[in-house]
């Protein structure tokens, strides 16, 4: 008599034919059969064994209910719906005895939900657009508690009762933010599902009524306890276990191994937190990417509720060795940045970004900022700690890169049919038809842009190999004033650099671009990614491609395209920037800088001279330093590997760095590219045609 008191309000809805109420029935039961549930997204090193980090906003790996101890699933029955397998998703005696407790207690003391109705509760809440759906789900109302009873009803003709637990146990919340039988097994027992045993399910079990009340991981473990035994007091009622085993469990105390699982990319690994810079630079690399969402809301919540596979481009052999060179050369709490930035010519794939610094939001262990005005203010710098993109990727505007500017000259020259051999008279100081600001320390004769060598020794006359291989300053000027400036602001673009201040915007818009003399000594801000990737398209024969930190990603189910049709994972995006036998020259003068030598022609001398030493592979490459030691580069190229690499004091342009440490790119460099490469084939560069030589001497393979 009293279900049927209670079930009249649902026979009547259905007698009276209200069509809403059918249509929204109808369109419920189509959202549990294809409910989706928040899980977690795992990011992998390029091994796709090696995790970096995971994201998530409700901790859950969903798992077949095979994978999960009978233990486990007595429990959750025992604890929740005894009569499970009995009922058709709604238990009459349940809610015949819960009425009679209820009204016999005042109050509520006893609940009628059966597993699949809770289920449907859940997956309306997980599943619901709105807060207004949220609010309708769970509200505590006779009209929410009939629609529950139907759903449930209609779901069981449908689903087995295998698959509805299944779902139950990946949906149940256990508390500690653990969402799921894999999550609640990992975090309290730092288990598998497969793996946990009576006590510890019962335990479990025992949190999903109460999941607050019932912590285990408090100080105060007596209601867990409690919980835990009744519990196993329902299961050996219900036939699952035996009194005997039963009484050794209960008299068993509450044992925890707590696991705090990753979150985001502040959660690396701590032995490997260097990893911190690359998944910073996944993670904003993905919310710019419209396959993954209409905006970057769409695209971070796909990221922490997709439950997706991404396996990334980062390569630990070499991002090891990239860390161990910066780190050894200047300390972690240094204030000073010493990063290198690795790519893969031909793929844009990022292998390794290492800088010593510590990936933390937590800074208040910081030095003092070393620029006077924001140390006064009581402004910390970020070192040792900081979540900056130091190495590109980000908002930051980065470094000026000094003389690797020179690069972009030298291509726009040869692109224009000026050979290698091009010979420029080159003095200490050259007079040259650009004006300056009336404060430049290179103004002369009124207001003309008077650049100089870094070494009066260099004056002379210099070809395109011998004035790369020296650096010299009044060599490149002159050669861009044959170009113009236009030509090399325009080449640097297409190979990759963009401008980050409004200042850099300015000079490199169509009006300003064409008197922009000093671009060729590297006065642009930009970053070790961005020119990894612009130097890597010469050991491409001229492919460009944008710099990449992913290589595929997965949904759940083996997915890897999206609702479009589109792939998860773009794959590299490429294009042939320059001439293959435009790239070839300029790594041949390129050659110069490391100690190599060029194919085609004499260099006299590098600046980096011991480079090849070091790899001991065909290597080439261009040193950079800015005015005053403000900032110091160099980037190597191998045929495999590209790798640039900086100091400088992130916080402070104007903080000079000691002429002692002019040598800590080259080397950390160099070494990066001996023992990434290590057990690699051996490849050499292709040398450039006789007509890009511009001499009789024939082009040589090395």
């Amino acid at each position: 008599m009293v279900v049927a008191a209670l079930l009249y309000p649902l026979v009547a809805l259905g007698g009276l034919g209200i069509k809403t109420g059918a249509s929204e029935l109808a369109g419920d039961l189509g959202r549990l059969r294809t409910a989706p549930l928040s899980q977690v997204s795992r990011v992998y090193a390029a091994d796709g064994s090696t995790l970096i980090t995971q994201f998530y906003e409700e901790y859950r790996i969903p798992v077949e209910l095979e994978t999960v101890s009978p233990h486990m699933q007595h429990a959750i029955i025992a604890a929740e719906d005894v009569r499970f397998f009995e009922h058709n998703g709604v238990d009459a005696r349940g809610i015949a005895r819960a009425f009679v407790a209820n009204q016999r207690a005042g109050g509520v003391s006893q609940g009628a939900s059966t597993i699949t109705m809770q289920y449907v509760r859940m997956s309306l809440r997980d599943s619901a657009d709105s807060p207004e759906e949220v609010f309708a789900a769970v509200e505590q109302t006779p009209t929410r508690k009939l629609r529950e009873m139907r759903l449930a009803i209609d779901l069981e003709k449908e689903v087995s009762k295998q698959e509805i637990l299944e779902r139950y146990l990946n949906a149940a919340y256990f508390g500690h933010r653990a969402y799921g039988i894999y999550a609640a097994a990992e975090v309290y027992f730092s288990k598998t599902p497969a793996e946990l045993t009576i006590g510890e399910s019962a335990l479990l079990a025992g949190l999903v009524q109460a999941p607050s009340a019932y912590d285990p991981a408090t100080r105060d473990r007596t209601a867990a306890h409690d919980r835990r035994n009744y519990v196993i007091d329902r299961m050996v009622a219900s036939g699952f276990v035996t009194p005997e085993v039963a009484t050794e469990a209960q008299a068993a105390p509450i044992q925890l191994n707590l696991h705090e699982p990753p979150n985001d990319c502040v959660d690396v690994p701590g032995a490997v937190n260097h990893w911190g810079f690359f998944c910073d630079l996944f993670k904003t690399w993905w919310m710019t990417r419209p396959e993954y969402g209409a905006n970057a809301m769409e695209r971070l919540d796909l990221l922490r509720r997709g439950g997706l596979t991404v396996v990334t481009t980062l390569d630990p052999k070499a991002q090891a060795a990239a860390y161990a060179q910066v780190a050894s050369r200047e300390r972690i709490g240094s204030a000073f940045a010493l990063g290198t930035v690795a790519v893969e010519p031909g793929t844009g794939n990022v292998r390794a970004m290492a800088v010593n610094r510590v990936y933390s939001l937590d800074q208040a262990g910081n030095g003092r900022h070393t620029d006077p005005k924001r140390a006064r203010l009581g402004v910390r710098g970020n070192y040792p700690a900081t979540v900056n993109p130091l190495l590109g990727g980000g908002n930051l505007p980065g470094y000026q890169a000094g003389s690797t500017f020179k690069l972009f000259t030298m291509l726009a020259a040869i692109e224009r049919g000026m050979p290698l051999s091009t010979a420029i008279n080159s003095p200490h100081r050259y007079h040259s038809r650009w004006k300056t600001e009336w404060n430049s320390p290179a103004r002369c004769n009124g207001q003309y842009w008077c650049p100089s060598n870094a070494s009066a020794s260099m004056a002379g006359r210099h070809t395109m190999w011998s004035g790369f291989g020296k650096s010299v300053n009044t060599f490149f000027v002159q050669l861009e004033e044959r170009v113009g400036p236009e030509a090399a602001v325009r080449m640097a673009e297409r190979l990759g650099l963009t401008w980050h201040t409004d200042i850099d915007r300015l000079q490199a818009s169509p009006a300003k671009a064409r008197t922009w003399g000093a671009f060729t000594l590297g006065v642009a801000d930009t970053s070790p990614l961005e020119m990894a990737g612009a130097y890597a398209t010469l050991a491409a024969d001229g492919k460009y491609c944008s710099p990449l930190p992913v290589a595929s990603v997965t949904a759940p189910g083996g997915v890897t395209v999206n609702a479009d049709g589109k792939p998860y994972a773009p794959g590299p995006n490429c294009v042939q920037a320059i001439a293959p036998e435009v790239a070839r020259g300029g790594l041949d003068a390129a050659r110069c800088v490391t100690g190599y030598n060029a194919a085609g022609g004499a260099c006299g001398g590098g600046t980096a001279p011991a480079v090849y030493k070091i790899v001991g592979r065909p290597v080439a490459g261009k040193t950079g330093t800015t005015d005053d030691n403000r900032a110091i580069w160099f980037i190597g190229i191998t045929p495999g590997l590209t790798a640039a690499g900086f100091i400088a004091d992130p916080d402070n342009p104007f903080h000079t760095v000691a002429p002692d440490d002019r040598v800590k790119p080259k080397e950390a460099i160099a070494y990066t590219l001996r023992d990434a490469l290590a057990g690699a084939p051996v490849l050499g560069f292709a040398p450039p045609p006789a007509h890009v030589v511009g001499a009789s001497k024939p082009s040589r393979a090395r």
